[in-house]
């Protein structure tokens, strides 16, 4: 009997299903994820609502649905992916070896937000870290400790000594005691262990024996080098499988007899099936993106033989992936802050969806990546929901309500509201009109914004193509996704494309590619052989193993061999390098060794490869073989789709009606089809609709779409302009897509540089940067890789066009690092390439790449000598070197550079060929720059490319204006002037002393360091790049949200340094330091004066290491520092670095140095306060031979900062630890020959704390204050009918003044609170672009002028760090939380505790609980809430933004409850200073006018 065959994709919004059915017919289906109102899981429901409207007969008498209907289910499911987001996996116990119980915590040690000063790492996974007695090490033949160490072979022959061995009695002690508090789920991560698992393995069998339910090897979860994410990756199996068990579980529940004996498969990320009971959790993750790929994959091939673009765009975000007859798999990605080793489908995600939220910032249209979510979901919900791409598309007449299922509202049963949505999008209409003195239409402004949402979906595409050597427009783009066919067109036109495929079930493609994948058991094993003859037999046999594997697990699940295909991989690079790549074998090379003739020719393959990636190959260097893996597929037997009918011949199409829809710039009459209704032949010229039950496609003017035999639409664009109509006037909407058009250049360069780069520090270190700039030299666009770098290279491209004037030509290549021509330090060499563009003389861009070289000769290794005294001492220095002259690279003359010592002590270069290498990556960076300028300059011409260049530069000097202005007059509120002032100094006693004088008027800023210590006898100074670069950082950093990063952030700033001072030092001064240590005190310096918070660990902490063959470097975290609201980070890189640590088997593998310890100061290195300072880093290193090691640190001796109270954080201290067991301390500064067994231990700088810990908080107010009412409505009749205006010839003597503070996560609203209740009353409201929303007004009552301010953060997260700025000096302040969101609860209580401390001693607090609708579902019980407040001593309501109930009560109890001043304290300054009593009831007069509007 034939059966039903279920496809279900259960999304994070949306759950679609797709079903099969016994007679062939196909049935689909779309239901939200979440409905607990109406159904506890929705695939089971789909599977039941589906089987009901077949059969009649879907479930039994116990309400289970009957199997006998079920013949499979294909699932793919966010279930882990949500887990992880949301952290609701098991309870985790982490085994790691004894000394590296943070090694995860700490993880690459880069921060995830470069600009974010309060440091938001993603939580652990494990609850407990268990630190065993274990340890192997690799053996190498240089190693010269003292030893007796056992040798173990593990992979491939590898030798591994062991230096501790295991004690399984004390193991099973530490495991039991885990176990005794409730933890059942393990994870086992030990170094090298994914090449000798002796000591995993032995771990894992006692935790077995003890009872743990899940145990996870991480040899066996992701058998690859690298501990940190083959760590995270046992983690995550060990957190999410047992969660995945447990939803299956449920699933099964179900149905009958648990769906014993149906074939239940779950999609994994690689785009294979797997069967339920193999399905685990670290290889979910992409499970639902998967089937989408592998649905348009196999699909797409049959209407063009074009390679594929798959455009998946749903309510969150969009992702893009691309298949040319094979599927791209990448084997790292990270989701939640975990990085995941599993083989994978390489799909990139960019946060730009259906519900990406809109905003209009300063001058740009912003899309995202804020997203709406399913709940409230867009404007258009009806669950008061903002503004999304979904609303832009519903006001232009691209979407029709009445054919969207009724699911929206509060109770789920409404349609879509385009009422609601105008509403909104005439205030945002209003509000960008205002800014640009314009008068656009609402869909004006609605087209803008998709546009803007277009170019964000268009860079990963570019990114995914164009980085790799593929040209975009040479693809068709595969689109499905419930959004994508709103925009395919639009995105297709940008890219150039002209072919776009648009499945029948593209608005369901990810599930029905689970009916059409194929089920894969995948085998890996660890190699690390050469690539050469000798070692093709032991490879050939790692490949039949991993074979049989593939074939025997695929047999036991009812696969014969005709149906099984084999897909043999092994993970190729050449020897030195880190990047690897997974080769796949031609089956026709040429080659016809053991290997190949069974296999095929790899070594071919991946030299190809490489070329076309990189743009060269490694001549003469060995190809590695890191891993060996097999992919078996069962090849799936979905029966065929049927033909649809054919329409007859010269029939007319009529569609459904003709709607207004809103393209470019006005309306088109627009047909709309039913998708139902259309057969194959028809074509149908846009503009039109076409309408299914799950999309919505528009076909654009100048497009027209064919309906193929299977019902499959193909839409051809026609007469494809390339090149745009764009005028040099400022246009806000081309000023957006030219910001990330900008942006993009910087970014593939960035990418291009990575690939091809052959060092440690740019690959994998990610030490490098990439930056386009004007023909003036003035910085355009700054991928912000390293914040040191941001602006610097500015001073350097400037410095060549004063020099080499016009003799530059096409094909010149520029290599600078000198400090006196912008550069950072030596080590930092800047590779600058002129653009020139066809008939124009002059250049008209310029495009440069700084990478961090690991040696340039010097006096020491690695190029950082700690006590260099001049820059000779620092390597080779090059002001202006042609490196390419017209299209020929000098090599001769570089080699001769690099190699001539700079000095009587210093040597030459140590590591030529990397050097060559990298730059040669640097010059092919720059010429993916020259290829994107010259393309974006032929699509929009030159005079329109560099008009908004100019525009996009004076944005961001604009945003940095409005934020000089706000902070001015915060100033002047505090200190009564507009002058901030800071004092820093080095450990050296070299004081940095800084002024700021703001300009309130027009928002500029003069940083002046005038009484700055003079230039050192050392190498920390400073060039006045680095100045440049830390203030742009500054700046950034507290805008507090995404502004182009360019020449106009620096605008607005005059900077003035001393000459030869250590932040501008001579021509021959050292430098070395200046980057890595003086730039971090620079910062310290400016955030002091702004008062933002406490100084983070203020050090890079420089570690160089190796002899005259090699050279190794690294940079270690510290601790971040607290802020007004936030506890420092511990083990992170902080402000002008970001830079990521080598992971500790490679370190050990390729380095004569193991790593005794990684982990976070156990000494209390963060400073203590109310919120507490980061905690430093203790690393040691064993070196296995004798080495020159430098050390070039700084808060060795002088502390850190804490601000309103906080304790500084504890200094550094670098030891050397000799094998004779003295201990000798090594300053901030040094560079030393240790022996073999000697140990370097560096303990790095806390984070300083903000606030004083546990500060009591005075009594909130006077409970027992008398009314005189007959003051108040004399005082209230006198005010009537005069407004706000002062009375002619009133004088003014008496000051009375009150500030409000609005905080928290949710606006009461500025519809409600501000707008209703201030607005109106008010007449200096103020939208502020820096400072949220803020009024500022003064009322003149007889001889008493009373100032109100109210400044409204709540529900702006962007604000939340400049927080202090807003309640100094408040009388009263409103804590905001949403009722439907717990964490926002227990954020406001955060924000109560601060304000109780940090604030005025008897400030009034009000804790407002808001939504909508008061009347929705809530996460906050009202009493809960209640009893909080009346426990705190605080006012409490609820509110609703619709209806703004109760905000004039809160009011009103806050006046009433404001302290009376009795002429002392620090509320003499705030409240009258004369006689109190009758100017309080002035001012409560006023107050209570303004809000209640009647006598009183």
């Amino acid at each position: 009997m034939k059966k039903f065959i279920f496809s279900i994709d259960r999304g994070g919004t949306f759950t679609d299903i797709i079903a099969i059915c016994p007679n062939g017919t196909v049935k689909t289906m779309k239901l939200l994820s979440e409905d607990p109102a109406n159904y506890n899981d929705a695939p089971t429901e789909g599977i039941r609502r589906i089987l009901h409207e077949e059969t009649q007969d879907a479930v039994d008498e116990h309400g289970l649905i009957k199997i006998v209907h079920v013949g499979s289910i294909r699932m793919g499911t966010t279930v882990a992916t949500n887990a992880l987001l949301e952290r609701k996996g098991e309870k985790v116990a982490l085994v790691v070896n004894e000394g590296f119980k943070d090694i995860l915590e700490i993880g690459n040690q880069a921060r995830p937000k470069i600009f974010d000063l309060n440091i938001r790492k993603p939580s652990n996974l494990y609850e407990e870290v268990v630190e065993v007695s274990c340890r192997i090490i690799p053996v190498r033949q240089d190693c010269e400790l003292n030893h007796s160490y056992r040798t173990v072979t593990g992979i491939s022959n590898t030798q591994f000594f062991v230096t501790k061995e295991l004690n399984s009695e004390i193991v099973r002690v530490q495991l039991l005691d885990v176990f005794s508090r409730g933890i059942r789920s393990v994870a086992i991560a030990l170094a090298h262990s994914y090449a000798c698992p002796e000591h995993e393995l032995k771990i894992g069998k006692i935790a077995r024996h003890i009872g743990f339910t899940t145990v996870t090897l991480s040899h066996e979860a992701m058998p690859m080098v690298r501990i940190v994410p083959r760590g995270f990756t046992s983690c995550a199996e060990a957190y999410l499988t047992p969660h995945v068990d447990r939803y299956l579980n449920s699933f099964c529940s179900g149905f009958q007899n648990n769906l014993k004996d149906v074939e239940v498969m779950f999609m994994q990320s690689d785009g294979g099936l797997t069967a339920m009971e193999r399905f685990r959790g670290a290889r979910a993750i992409l499970s639902g993106p998967a089937g989408g790929v592998i649905g348009y994959s196999k699909t797409g091939c049959h209407d063009t033989d074009l390679p594929l673009i798959g455009f998946d765009m749903g309510g969150t975000s969009t992702d893009v992936s691309r298949f040319d007859g094979q599927y791209d798999h990448s084997l790292e990605s990270t989701t939640a802050g975990v990085t995941i080793q599993a083989p994978q489908l390489d799909i990139n995600t960019v946060a730009a969806g259906g519900g990406s939220r809109l905003f209009f910032r300063s001058g740009l249209y912003v899309v995202g990546p804020e997203s709406a979510g399913a709940n409230p979901g867009p404007s258009c919900y009806k669950k008061n929901g903002p503004l999304t791409v979904t609303d832009a598309n519903l006001i232009l007449g691209r979407l029709f309500p009445e054919y969207f299922p009724k699911i929206f509202g509060p109770n789920e049963d409404e349609s879509l509201d385009v009422d609601v949505t105008l509403k909104e999008f005439i205030n945002i209409t209003d509000v960008v009109n205002k800014y640009n003195n314009e008068n656009l239409s609402v869909q004006q402004v609605a087209m803008g914004f998709v546009r803007v949402a277009n170019e964000a979906m268009c860079r990963p595409i570019r990114a995914l193509t164009q980085s790799r050597g593929f040209d975009t427009s040479r693809h068709a783009l595969s689109c499905f996704g419930g959004a994508g066919g709103q925009h395919a067109c639009a995105i297709a036109k940008e890219l150039g494309m002209k072919t776009i495929l648009i499945h029948k079930y593209s608005g369901i493609l990810s599930a029905y590619g689970m009916a059409l994948a194929d089920v894969v058991h995948e085998a890996q094993k660890p190699c690390g052989l050469i690539f050469e003859e000798k070692n093709l037999q032991a490879i050939r046999e790692l490949l039949d193993e991993l074979s049989k594997d593939c074939v025997d697990q695929l047999k036991i699940q009812g696969f014969d061999d005709e149906m099984i295909v084999l897909e043999p991989y092994l993970h190729l690079r050449y020897n030195g390098t880190d990047c690897s790549l997974m080769i796949s074998p031609e089956k026709d090379g040429k080659c016809d060794d053991i290997l190949s003739s069974n296999y095929g020719d790899f070594q071919s393959s991946f030299i190809k490869r490489y070329q076309k990636e990189f743009g060269f190959t490694l001549e003469g260097r060995h190809i590695v073989v890191d891993d060996i893996r097999v992919r078996g597929c069962g090849k799936s037997t979905t029966p065929e789709e049927p033909d649809i009918e054919i329409a007859v011949e010269n029939s007319t199409l009529k569609p459904i009606k003709i709607a207004k829809v809103f393209f470019d710039d006005y309306w088109h009459d627009t047909k709309v089809f039913i998708r139902e209704d259309l057969q194959t032949g028809h074509e149908i010229f846009g503009p039109a609709v076409i309408i299914d039950r799950l999309s919505t496609i528009i076909v654009e003017p100048n497009c027209n779409a064919k309906i193929t035999r299977k019902g499959d639409i193909v839409i051809v664009i026609q007469d494809l302009l390339l090149k745009k109509v764009v005028g040099v006037d400022l246009d806000p909407i081309q000023l957006s897509i030219f910001s990330h058009r900008f942006m993009s250049i910087a970014e593939q360069m960035g990418r291009v540089l990575q690939r091809t780069s052959i060092s440690t520090n740019i690959k994998e270190r990610l030490d490098f940067s990439c930056a386009l700039f004007g023909p003036d030299g003035g910085l355009v666009s700054n991928a912000p890789h390293i914040p040191v770098h941001l602006g610097a290279m500015q001073e350097t491209v400037r410095y060549q066009i004063e020099f080499r004037g016009k003799t530059l030509k096409d094909g010149d290549v520029l290599l600078s690092n000198h400090p006196q021509a912008g550069g950072s330090h030596l080590p930092d060499l800047t590779v600058i390439t002129p653009v020139f563009y066809p008939n124009v003389v002059d250049p008209v861009f310029f495009v440069a790449s700084r990478g961090h070289h690991a040696d340039i000769g010097g006096i020491s290794p690695g190029s950082m000598p700690p006590h260099s005294k001049s820059l000779a001492d620092e390597g080779a220095a090059f002001k202006s070197f042609l490196l390419v002259d017209g299209g020929v690279f000098n090599e001769t003359g570089i080699v001769k550079e690099l190699k001539t010592p700079t000095g009587t002590a210093s040597c030459g270069t140590r590591n030529l060929a990397d050097n060559i290498s990298d730059l040669k990556a640097q010059i092919a960076a720059n010429h993916k720059g020259i290829q994107l300028v010259r393309e974006l300059i032929d699509i929009y011409s030159l005079q329109v490319v560099q008009a908004f260049m100019k525009y996009i530069q004076d944005n961001a000097s604009e945003c940095v204006r409005e934020m000089l202005k706000e902070i001015a007059a915060d100033t002047r509120k505090r200190t009564g002037g507009t002058i901030l002032h800071a004092n820093e100094f080095m450990d050296d006693g070299s004081p940095i002393t800084l002024t700021i004088n703001i300009s309130e008027n027009d928002g500029t800023a003069i940083f002046d360091f005038t009484g700055t210590g003079h230039e050192v006898y050392g190498n920390c100074n400073a060039p006045r790049a680095i100045t440049l670069s830390a203030i742009i950082y500054c700046l950034r950093s507290m805008v507090g949200y995404d502004i182009p990063l360019n020449q106009g952030c620096l605008n607005p700033i005059r900077v003035i340094i001393p000459k030869n001072s250590i932040l501008d030092p001579s021509d021959q001064a050292a430098v070395v330091g200046g980057n890595v240590l003086t730039s971090q005190r620079i910062v310290d310096t400016v955030l002091k004066a702004f008062g933002v918070c406490s100084a983070s660990s203020g050090c890079m902490n420089n570690t160089t290491i190796g002899d005259e063959k090699w050279g190794y470097y690294e940079t270690v975290g510290g601790g971040s520092g607290a802020g007004p609201t936030w506890h420092g980070t511990s083990g992170v890189h902080t402000h002008m670095t970001n830079t990521r640590i080598t992971d500790l088997e490679i370190l050990e593998i390729r380095y004569p140095i193991v790593l005794q310890r990684f982990s976070l100061r156990a000494d209390g290195s963060g400073g203590d306060g109310f919120f507490k300072g980061g905690e430093g880093v203790h690393r040691e290193l064993l070196f296995r031979k004798p080495v020159t090691l430098s050390i070039l640190s700084e808060r060795r001796a002088i502390k850190n900062y804490g601000l309103e109270g906080g304790e500084s954080g504890k200094v550094g201290l670098n030891l050397l630890k000799k094998v004779d067991r003295r201990i000798i301390n090594l300053g901030g500064k040094t560079a030393i020959q240790v022996e073999a067994g000697d140990i370097f231990s560096m303990l790095t700088p806390g984070g300083a704390g903000y606030g004083i810990k546990n500060a009591e908080t005075s009594s909130n107010a006077c409970k027992n204050e008398e009314e005189d009412a007959k003051i108040i409505r004399t005082m209230a009749n006198n005010q009537r009918g005069s407004g706000i205006q002062r009375p002619n010839g009133a004088t003014q003597s008496k000051i009375c003044q009150f500030k409000l503070v609005l905080l928290g996560e949710s606006a009461v609203g500025k519809s409600s609170l501000v707008l209703r209740f201030v607005k109106g009353q008010f007449h200096e409201y103020q939208e502020s672009t820096i400072g949220a929303a803020f009024l500022t007004q003064t009322v003149h009552i007889d001889d008493t002028a009373v100032k109100f301010e109210i400044w409204d953060t709540a529900g702006q997260e962007r604000y939340h760090s400049l927080a202090p700025m807003y309640y100094r000096g408040a009388q009263a302040a409103i804590v905001v939380y949403d009722i439907q969101n717990q964490d926002s609860f227990v954020r406001a209580q955060t924000w109560v505790k601060e304000l109780q401390r940090q604030a005025s001693p008897n400030i009034v607090i009000a804790l407002a609980g808001n939504k909508a609708d008061l009347a929705a579902s809530r996460a906050v019980d009202y009493e809960e809430a209640k009893q909080y407040a009346d426990e705190n001593g605080l006012l409490f309501m609820e509110t609703s933004a619709k209806t703004a109930v109760n905000v004039n009560e809160i009011f009103l109890a806050i006046a009433k409850k404001l302290p009376k001043n009795e002429g002392t304290g620090q509320q003499q300054n705030i409240r009258p200073t004369v006689d109190h009593r009758l100017s309080e009831k002035r001012f409560y007069c006023v107050f209570y006018y303004f809000i209640e509007q009647k006598e009183i």
